[in-house]
């Protein structure tokens, strides 16, 4: 910890200069970068010593750094079901990728929430509110929310499809991914969907774009260049963040996104680009240690679902950190206030950031997630689930300024954190704060009242307490 409050201390020095004014008319360019399961600490600004991310250290100087952000869900298809449509998952119904149903039946005590695979494409995205305004939308890798994104606002697409992994082997051409054709042999997709981008910013360098550059990297499978790599073999590793592999695919994405900034820097448009840096989910923790955050992937502990968060747009937005509980559900309505639409999305569940570009004032808001469904362990040493067999059972969370409250639907449980005092999520204050507790968990009933949340109920006939037993005692 004392190292990441050096580098955020180290990056306040960049928050003296306030950006100037800008006007309703003012339309930037847009670029999202959102990397598909990497951690909250697998970059250098985030307090990793062991990943070298230099191109996305100096963006992050450049740029408001949010300490506290966190991803809507705690897997990849219903968080970017989310940060398109702006509305939480009970609204659009996307919980998880496949089945609701994971892990063995017999240790599911409820009948899970039905899952919804895609994004229904009646519902209104933020790239096509760009396109009411004269975007033109571009999407280079990983989509997830439908089977097309030309029907959900994009107008060129690089790779993206229903796919949420580039598969077996994928990261080397000739690829497994849909909507890319096969060039050079051996060509690493990281790179090419750089070139791409590259690409299509230059070719529309005048006009109002929107890219959205998901990389497929960091997921599975484990796949770098060799000569990244061999960077990493001779290097120790520090509080299980010591994958060369894994590293290797981190820093190709942090030179990558170096390419798309000196693009952007050699054409002069810099200055007119928001450019927002993300990742979808927390990593998986056997892969990549978030310590001292709880858990990983598929987890609502914190590893789970904090991640790296940056805004960058030249004179516009205060170079500095930013302490405010955000989400990427912020991402949809902080656009829509720039761009000032006149067909804007009926409800958002998330707020404008807007606000925050020039100085930094308390966000005076809570944040909700809600998951009615089951995600099986990876790793039952590794995972830190609340129990061996699963990183997630059925439940919803509040976040409410310093605290954490848990609900699980299977047998009531609730954990209350202090975050401020316990980020890692080890002291379970809910018998010693009842106050606290029943304050949260009203403000959480009345969320999933209003919002339609779905809590499953039903027992599922086929669960077997004396074989979930046993099975979680089984080394």
């Amino acid at each position: 910890m004392k190292n990441i409050f050096f580098i955020i201390s180290f990056l306040l020095i960049f928050s003296c200069k306030n950006p100037s004014h800008f006007s309703k008319s003012d339309r930037p360019n847009i670029i999202l970068i959102n990397v598909d399961d990497l951690g909250w600490k697998d970059l250098g600004f985030m307090g990793s010593q062991y990943y070298e991310t230099p191109f996305l250290d100096e963006f992050a100087k450049q740029g408001t750094v949010f300490t506290n952000a966190y991803a809507s869900a705690a897997n990849c298809a219903p968080s970017r079901a989310s940060l398109f449509s702006g509305l939480n998952t009970p609204r659009h119904g996307v919980y998880t990728v496949g089945s609701s149903e994971r892990g063995d039946k017999r240790t599911r005590k409820l009948i899970p929430a039905k899952n919804k695979k895609y994004l229904n494409d009646s519902i209104y995205t933020f790239p096509e509110m760009l396109k009411s305004v004269g975007y033109i939308n571009a999407n280079f890798g990983k989509w997830h929310i439908g089977k097309d994104p030309k029907t959900q606002g994009i107008d060129h697409n690089i790779g993206g499809s229903n796919k949420g992994n580039p598969g077996r082997n994928g990261y080397f051409s000739p690829y497994n991914i849909d909507f890319i054709k096969n060039e050079k042999p051996g060509e690493y997709l990281t790179d090419r969907l750089t070139n791409e981008a590259v690409d299509f910013i230059i070719k529309n360098a005048d006009s109002p774009f929107f890219a959205n550059l998901s990389f497929y990297s960091v997921h599975t499978p484990i796949q770098g260049k060799k000569s990244w790599i061999k960077n990493y073999t001779s290097k120790n590793g520090i509080n299980g963040q010591d994958n060369p592999e894994y590293a290797a695919m981190v820093s190709s994405v942090d030179e990558n996104i170096g390419k798309i900034l000196k693009t952007l820097n050699d054409l002069k448009i810099a200055e007119n680009t928001l450019v927002i840096f993300t990742s979808d989910n927390g990593g998986i923790r056997s892969i990549s240690n978030q310590y001292p955050l709880k858990a990983g992937k598929g987890s609502y502990y914190e590893g789970g679902i904090r991640v790296p968060f940056v805004l960058r747009w030249p004179k516009k937005i205060s170079a500095g950190v930013n302490s405010n509980n955000v989400s990427n559900l912020d991402i949809y309505p902080t656009i829509q206030d720039i761009v000032d639409p006149q067909k804007k999305a009926l409800l958002l569940d998330g707020v404008s950031l807007k606000n925050q570009f020039k100085i930094t004032s308390k966000i005076n808001r809570d944040l909700f997630f809600h998951f009615p469904i089951y995600l099986e362990a990876y790793n039952k040493l590794e995972d830190q689930g609340r129990d061996p067999l699963f990183r997630t059972r059925p439940g919803s969370v509040i976040i409410s300024g310093k605290w954490k409250l848990h609900h699980y639907f299977e047998d009531g449980g609730l954990e209350l954190y202090d975050l401020s005092q316990d980020i890692g999520e080890s002291n379970n204050l809910a018998e010693s704060k009842p106050d606290v507790l029943n304050k949260l968990l009203k403000k959480l009933n009345d969320w999933r009242e209003n919002s339609n949340a779905v809590i499953p109920n039903e027992i599922n006939q086929d669960y077997n307490s004396f074989f979930e037993k046993t099975l979680m005692n089984k080394n």
